[in-house]
């Protein structure tokens, strides 16, 4: 409605007389402060490229491709597959980043072999690149016609339309890429540009045309080593109309940014600079101490602990994810602050565009993070880590994303972690329900039960049929809601919930809400009247704190003209905060929730208080509009017939006025009284944000081996604020 109102305001005719007039609407727009926003595949320039006048008036369908290898089973042989999964394009990212059944798996790929000695022969390798493209092929022959003439099909809404199909970004890692743009290792399957210096050379755009021109006038050998082309062959895309391999594959975060540049590169490098500085017995302390602060790390709602450190063998994708969020504050003061710097700006680059949508401010700051990440990375190449410079595909892939972004979208709907997820629930729960004899072809058939299950489901859900228990007759369902109603001696404990799960729920506002269950009265015993629990948990005046945001100063205010409450208060050791978090592992509707806990025990160990962002001035950008503080205890009492629900909290205080200048972190720390004690306060749950992640700033030297992650936010005297526990912290936090 936006499009037609302005438009027929400035033109005074009916609009969309061709796709340019579309297009150029579109642009003109004002969005997120008059810039243009990327969030789904239809919304980048890609999709409004793909008009053909011979379809006009037809629905576009995109098809996403993504082929991967997963391994099901080891210690009973090298049980490999090679699967091909699709999916429809116009989804919007929020169903592909749910990870809900918005990919399909279409086959199992061969997987060809040989004796070992003719295993790396050119032959073999030639047969191989060509039953892979001629497979591709033959399983999308289906859609050719409908590429270029449209068909009539039924939607979900039950309506009929005339519908052209076209390959859309097919998701894949770099070897992978290679292999479907028939690219040489170590070259750019995307751009033209030396390999040898990959992010200093202009990087030209391959395509189909351009490999055919080369062909005719340079021999094999020349197309090799000069263009990084493979002559005898043409990817599978040339034979479809509108399809060009070369400007198709989408950014990988997976694989180029956490696994390839973090992994493979940023770790491995820091290791190397403490062997070549320190010698291998020092580096391997410097790495002791560094594994320890990795793992003396405060709990966080869905953050990854690694009580032994980072030094495992079998590294995963979730592995890298989660040393992210942790690794740099952990090598602060062991390395040059250039170093830290590099890997900063790196994660700068990561956390922008995992976002789930980007506007022109955003690639402007990816611009800016690549910049930096660019000029501080070369420290690595004057300690002598990287002597002949930096050329790496995974990290000049990173140069290609905000052109890929304005051209498919943002990258979090387009990553193999989307396909990567699907191998469980496709490949390995299937085949662990075979009998492991031709096993293939009983996986088939469960995939096909599993996709007729889907769609009965999907359409007996649309139809109102599941909107309600399948309960039998004269059964009343439980309302969950009811469950906090209970007494005190039926409650049960929630810790054994997920710290952080996806929130089903449309609501894009904050909510924080106390457990659904109060304290077990018979495990902890804390009292029912508000002066003897601050006894007990020893703040002795919890009865008489003051409201600081009040009009009258609490040294002036006359407690005894305040109402006198002699109420019950009821104790709980967690709260539950909803929020709108769309970058993150979410529910559909971009909903998160995040458990805080504030319990005397935890696990039958020590104390478990969280941290908290409590809201101070909406007006001021990032971190400056909030306040940080650690929950010491939730309770909740009822005063003239209203419920007040609170939290009893200690202030952090903002070191300086910018983040750190190495990590980009704010730093804060404890804020005392006069007195010298912690400044206490209690204040209303709806003043709470969200859950906050600190990591103590541990300086020069080791700490102390015996110190657990419980203790690290009383041990430590000052802490970084860290912006990097998940993606909406960072959006929110910077």
């Amino acid at each position: 409605m936006q499009v037609l109102a302005h438009f027929d305001k400035t033109h005074g005719h009916p609009p969309f007389n061709s796709n340019t007039h579309l297009y150029d609407t579109i642009d003109s727009i004002s969005s997120h402060d008059g810039r243009r926003v990327w969030t789904d595949l239809m919304t980048g320039n890609w999709a409004w490229g793909q008009y053909d006048p011979d379809c006009h008036g037809a629905m576009f369908m995109p098809v996403i491709l993504g082929s991967n290898k997963t391994t099901v089973s080891v210690a009973t042989g090298q049980n490999d597959y090679y699967l091909l999964y699709i999916s429809a394009g116009n989804l919007h990212n929020n169903i592909h980043h749910a990870h809900r059944e918005s990919v399909s798996l279409v086959g199992f790929l061969a997987i060809p072999k040989t004796e070992r000695g003719h295993n790396g022969s050119k032959e073999f390798q030639n047969f191989r690149r060509h039953l892979f493209h001629a497979s591709l092929q033959a399983i999308l022959e289906s859609f050719h016609h409908a590429m270029e003439k449209p068909e009539i099909i039924k939607c979900v809404d039950g309506h009929y339309r005339r519908a052209v199909y076209g390959l859309g970004p097919y998701i894949a890692d770099y070897p992978e890429q290679l292999l479907l743009s028939c690219i040489v290792q170590n070259w750019c399957p995307c751009g033209i540009a030396d390999p040898k210096n990959l992010d200093g050379t202009p990087c030209g755009q391959r395509s189909h045309l351009h490999t055919r021109t080369l062909k005719q006038g340079f021999s094999a050998l020349d197309m090799w080593f000069r263009w990084g082309i493979i002559d005898d062959i043409l990817p599978f895309t040339s034979y479809f109309p509108r399809a060009d391999i070369h400007k198709l594959l989408a950014p990988d975060i997976l694989h180029q940014i956490i696994k390839g540049t973090f992994k493979d590169h940023l770790v491995k490098w820091v290791d190397e600079y403490l062997v070549i500085t320190y010698g291998e017995a020092q580096a391997e302390l410097i790495w002791a101490d560094i594994d320890h602060c990795i793992a003396v790390v405060p709990s966080f709602p869905g953050l990854r602990r690694f009580p032994q450190g980072r030094g495992f063998k079998q590294w995963v994708g979730d592995d890298s994810k989660a040393l992210m969020k942790v690794f740099l504050p952990a090598i602060a003061g062991h390395v040059p602050d250039k170093m830290v710097q590099a890997i900063s700006a790196f994660l700068d680059f990561c956390y922008i565009v995992r976002r789930s949508s980007l506007d022109e401010g955003d690639l402007t700051a990816l611009d800016s993070a690549l910049l930096r990440f660019h000029d501080k990375r070369s420290i690595f190449v004057d300690i002598g880590v990287r002597h002949n410079g930096i050329s790496l595909p995974h990290q000049h892939s990173l140069c290609h994303y905000r052109h890929l972004i304005q051209q498919f979208d943002a990258p979090n709907g387009l990553c193999s972690s989307l396909t990567e997820s699907k191998h469980h629930k496709a490949v390995k729960e299937p085949w662990r329900r075979s009998s492991g004899y031709l096993a293939l072809g009983q996986m088939l058939v469960t995939n096909q039960h599993l996709d007729k299950l889907a769609q009965f489901w999907a359409e007996k859900f649309a139809a109102g049929l599941l909107s309600q228990p399948l309960l039998p007759t004269n059964t009343i369902p439980i309302d969950s809601d009811s469950i906090g109603d209970l007494d005190d001696e039926n409650c049960q404990d929630d810790e054994d919930l997920a710290d952080a799960f996806a929130d089903e729920e449309d609501n894009t506002e904050v909510i924080v809400q106390l457990a659904k269950t109060r304290e077990c009265q018979l495990v902890f015993h804390h009292p029912t009247q508000l002066q003897a629990i601050g006894q007990l948990i020893g703040v002795l005046n919890l009865h008489d704190l003051r409201n600081p945001d009040h009009h009258i100063p609490g040294h002036e205010m006359d407690v005894s003209l305040c109402p006198d409450f002699n109420g019950k208060v009821h104790v709980f050791h967690s709260a539950v905060a909803s929020f709108y978090a769309p970058s993150d592992i979410c529910g559909v509707h971009g909903m998160l929730r995040h458990i805080i806990h504030s319990t005397p025990t935890w696990h039958n160990g020590p104390a478990h208080h969280d941290c908290v962002f409590v809201e101070h001035d909406p007006t001021l950008p990032g971190f400056q509009s909030l306040y940080v503080a650690q929950v010491i205890l939730f309770f909740s009492f009822y005063f003239r017939g209203v419920d007040y629900p609170c939290a009893l909290i200690h202030w952090f205080e903002t070191i300086g006025d910018q983040p750190c200048p190495n990590t980009g972190m704010w730093m804060v720390e404890p804020e005392f009284d006069a007195n010298g004690q912690h400044l206490i306060l209690v204040i209303h749950l709806d003043t709470i944000l969200r859950p906050a992640h600190l990591i103590p700033i541990y300086g020069n030297d080791y700490i102390d081996h015996d110190m657990q992650h419980s203790d690290s936010l009383l041990a430590f005297v000052a802490f970084y604020v860290n912006k990097f526990s998940d993606y909406h912290a960072f959006e929110i936090a910077f």
